[in-house]
């Protein structure tokens, strides 16, 4: 039996003693130690990098690959082999593809291994082993332990690139005719210009003539289709160094390389005459031109040049070249740079003058011819300039459009004439009043509001008011002026529509049109001495077929007592001009009505 007190240790002492006391258990040596801890954290790595879905590589101090994980394996398989464990990574980097962005990794990393920097990251390209492309990975460097081992991650970032690259080629080209837009237009030029050794440099602006025409007449699918077409043949007429750009719209600009100004005008006749042939639209034949503008800068020019300013005096010269006619080119010169300078000074100095009084309306008198009698009066706006004395509106009219002043001067004129036919007729003189509009306020869409704020203010009925737009403007939008025209007249305003007979309306359009006065031209009324004949007969032509649309005509520019005759002999319900009337202030209105009214009354008017 087991003694009480006896340990473990003594009993088996006592029945061993043959044996001897036991030996102590020994230690493993710290060598083997080593070995099992260096074989456990190899492991661990192992399997820390198997868990990577990237390619991985653990890279020594010298960089030679220690161990990578299985996607690594995988790749290196793809790539024929050569990047496997124990090969040299850097060297099989440089291999692969020896450019500076290979010689940049290579070192980043090396820095890396030593210290020197936290980790590496960086995009790094290589073509596909099947052929099939470019592949981006995204290279990821980390140093895990101080004597310089480095992790470094290959993440596939292929389609990210794609994407990027897709987004920033689609942010600088138009989408329509992928040609570079605008922005990507002016960096172009610019970095042309800023050249050390540059030579000369010219920019082509073009306009398509008649390309508005197109696109409202057969539709914005067509008008894109032709676009598309304009930009191949663009190219084709152009020079392998040319750009050719879209500016948006119909405009489009070349950049022309290593080109003086009698190049530049042979290449626009080169565009010009690749637009020559007709275009097919759907089969339909369309010709086009274009006016073009030219600037351009010498080899010896000032170098502080930016793409703005040519491409802006270019611009001027295309303005120039359109104003001249069609399918014209014209290069630019310091001239046009301040004509428009002086436009936009009157500009501005318009804009005060529609705030400071200076604007005021003379009225020219319109006739009833069966009777004789002043029916109404057509308001027309004079500019009393402090300087240039009483400017016509021929002068201002376009500049108001040109610098959206056209809504707050039609608006003026919209008061300052309802007021004062509002105050005529309390003072017993009933007279209608007519106010041009221009375009611009018909597509605005402020036409209806603004002509009621104008009877509302003045209190003048609205069937004593009576609003004109030119045939050009209507045909220009005419759906969008019927709507408004209907409008207008179940309010009770009276509409006309203003030198017909000098654009291009169909008579579809016309008899759509829900207007009650046809104003003819004044070049019919007028006509030439040896061919009266062809003048009465196109004037007899649009009475009738304004009385066929329930609308009256009124003869403008009579001139003469021979026209007055004329239009009152074919059938015409009013008539205005020089010979009835000058356009005359206000205050001169009610006399003249009265001179006239007892003229008439005199036994030798009645003759």
């Amino acid at each position: 039996m087991r003694e009480a007190g006896t340990s473990a240790g003594d009993v088996r002492e006592k029945e061993g003693d043959d044996v001897g006391p036991l030996p102590e258990r020994a230690e493993p040596s710290l060598d083997v130690r080593r070995a099992d801890g260096a074989a456990a954290d190899a492991g661990l790595m192992r399997s820390v990098l198997d868990a990577l879905p990237s390619p991985t590589v653990l890279l020594d101090p010298d960089g030679t690959i220690v161990m990578g994980n299985s996607a690594w394996t995988a790749a290196d398989e793809e790539y024929g082999g050569h990047i496997a464990v124990g090969a040299d990574y850097y060297a099989s980097a440089l291999r692969l593809c020896d450019d500076d962005a290979a010689r940049y990794l290579v070192h980043s990393l090396r820095e890396l291994a030593r210290g020197d920097r936290a980790q590496v990251s960086v995009d790094r390209s290589l073509s596909s082993p099947a052929g099939a492309g470019t592949l981006w990975f995204h290279v990821q460097g980390s140093r895990v332990d101080r004597s310089g081992h480095v992790v470094v991650t290959h993440t596939d970032v292929t389609a990210r690139v794609q994407a990027e690259r897709t987004s920033a080629w689609q942010a600088r080209h138009d989408h329509l005719t992928e040609l570079p837009n605008r922005a990507h237009l002016h960096e172009l030029i610019d970095a042309e210009l800023q050249r050390a050794d540059r030579p000369s440099v010219a920019v082509l602006f073009l306009d398509v003539d008649g390309f508005k025409d197109v696109n409202d007449s057969l539709g914005h699918d067509v008008g894109d289709e032709l676009l598309r077409q304009l930009a191949s043949r663009l190219l084709a007429g152009t020079r392998a160094q040319d750009t050719v750009g879209r500016l948006g719209g119909d405009e489009f600009v070349v950049l022309c390389r290593d080109c003086d100004t009698d190049g530049a005008e042979h290449l626009a006749a080169r565009c010009q005459a690749a637009l020559e042939k007709p275009f097919d639209l759907g089969g339909r034949a369309v010709r086009l031109s274009a006016s073009i503008g030219i600037a351009a800068v010498g080899r010896t020019d000032d170098h502080s040049s930016r793409s703005t300013d040519l491409v802006r005096d270019a611009d001027l010269a295309m303005y120039a070249a359109k104003a001249a006619g069609r399918n014209r080119v014209r290069v630019f010169s310091p001239d046009l740079r301040s004509a428009v300078q002086q436009r936009m000074q009157l500009a501005a100095e318009l804009r005060d003058a529609i705030e400071s009084d200076q604007l005021v309306l003379h009225y020219q008198p319109v006739i009833h011819l069966p009777t004789g009698l002043v029916d109404g009066a057509e308001a027309l706006v004079r500019w009393r300039h402090p300087e240039r004395g009483l400017v016509p509106p021929c002068e201002f009219i376009p500049l108001a459009e040109q610098y959206e002043l056209i809504g707050p001067l039609t608006r003026w004129v919209l008061a300052t004439a309802t007021r004062q036919a509002a105050a005529w007729h309390s003072s017993g003189l009933s007279l209608l009043v007519g106010v041009n509009v221009s375009a611009v306020t018909i597509a605005g869409g402020t036409l209806l509001s603004d002509v009621a704020a104008a009877l509302a203010e003045s209190g003048l009925p609205a069937d004593r008011l009576v609003i004109e737009l030119t045939e050009t403007t209507v045909a220009d939008d005419p759906e969008r002026a019927a709507e408004q025209f209907a409008s207008l007249r179940v309010s009770g305003v009276e509409v006309a529509i203003d030198d017909f007979g000098s654009g291009y309306s169909s008579l579809g359009q016309l008899v759509n049109i829900p207007a009650g006065v046809l104003k003819i031209d004044r070049s019919l009324v007028a006509g030439s001495p040896d061919r009266r004949s062809q003048s009465a007969a196109a004037i007899a032509a649009v009475v009738a077929l304004a009385r066929a649309c329930g609308m009256r005509s009124l003869a403008e520019g009579v001139e003469t007592a021979e026209q007055l005759a004329l239009a009152q002999e074919l059938g015409c319900t009013y008539a205005q001009g020089f010979f009835i009337a000058r356009p005359m202030p206000a205050e001169d209105v009610p006399a003249w009505v009265g001179a006239r009214s007892d003229g008439l009354r005199a036994p030798s008017a009645r003759r």
